[in-house]
């Protein structure tokens, strides 16, 4: 089973890349950069397993480039609390 394919999964997936990124040193920005092309990449090229995810890319598709980093850093803060060493 796919990381995808649940959304409690997911969050606690990207809760641990967050929480590695982060004990490596790499920037607030760099991280929002990057969870901004994370998406930018899940929305064009991989598609919704569960009903969370589908509205997460229904939201990245009608958004502006600036409203689309905005959902990229509420994805962040979603998911700093999440990962298995939470």
């Amino acid at each position: 089973m796919s990381v995808l394919d649940n959304f409690e999964s997911w969050k606690d997936f990207l809760g641990d890349r967050l929480h590695q990124a982060q004990s490596q040193g790499i920037s607030e920005h760099a991280i929002s950069d990057l969870a901004y092309d994370i998406g930018d990449y899940l929305s064009n090229h991989v598609d919704a397993k569960n009903p969370e995810e589908a509205v997460v890319k229904q939201l990245w598709n009608v958004a502006d480039t600036k409203e689309q980093h905005a959902i990229a850093n509420m994805m962040v803060k979603l998911v700093e609390s999440e990962g298995t060493d939470r």
